[in-house]
């Protein structure tokens, strides 16, 4: 089994004007697919994770020796969060539908405030990371960060919480900064313009 750079369903221009055309080629095609070239050089290194799925291994990070478990972790991490990420932008995005909509007011108070602990949790993070919505037991909805390429399903042990992620949103300054430069809150607040809730709902309901 070999990594490939997943195609996306729109084209780099139609994200505009939120995210910019260079960005998001530049973000795809360079920083996505060295995430993909790294992890493939290490799993022909190791033939026994090469039919295992990239969910399983992230999630048991151990199917290496630990001289390589970090590059793993960062780069295969990096393939995972990215692929996730593309499948939740989409150009002209329809609102949240309303059920979704009522589990998420039932957690955070309102939608407002969901979108603004969201943010604030975002600005909060230091450094290179992501912001993530998640699913816990019990369909249990929180917002987390965590660091470089982590993603909350790899566990407590390596990011510090644990969960199924519904949404995620890249901090990494190669992200945004082409447009927004230091200005990561109106990166941010821009991704609302662009969420595809019937994905974020699906992953809901389905874990997937």
């Amino acid at each position: 089994m070999s990594f490939t750079l997943p195609d996306l369903n729109y084209s780099y221009n139609d994200l505009e004007p939120f995210f910019d055309r260079e960005t998001m080629k530049i973000h795809h095609t360079k920083h996505h697919q060295a995430y993909i070239d790294n992890s493939n050089n290490i799993i022909k290194l190791f033939p026994n994770i090469s039919n295992i799925s990239i969910e399983k291994i992230i999630k048991n990070l151990d199917v290496v020796p630990s001289s390589h478990r970090l590059i793993l972790r960062n780069n295969l991490g990096g393939h995972f969060n990215h692929s996730f990420f593309w499948k939740t932008l989409e150009k002209n995005k329809k609102p949240i539908n309303k059920s979704f909509e009522n589990i998420i007011n039932s957690y955070f108070g309102s939608f407002d405030k969901f979108k603004e602990i969201f943010e604030d949790t975002g600005m909060k993070h230091f450094g290179s990371g992501w912001v993530w919505l998640i699913k816990n037991k019990n369909n249990k909805l929180s917002i987390v960060s965590t660091l470089n390429q982590d993603n909350p399903i790899m566990g407590v042990n390596v990011c510090k919480s644990f969960g199924y992620p519904l949404l995620g949103l890249d901090l990494w300054e190669h992200a945004y900064y082409l447009k927004y430069q230091n200005r990561r809150k109106e990166y941010i607040q821009a991704f609302w313009n662009l969420v595809n809730w019937d994905i974020v709902y699906d992953r809901f309901l389905n874990n997937k």
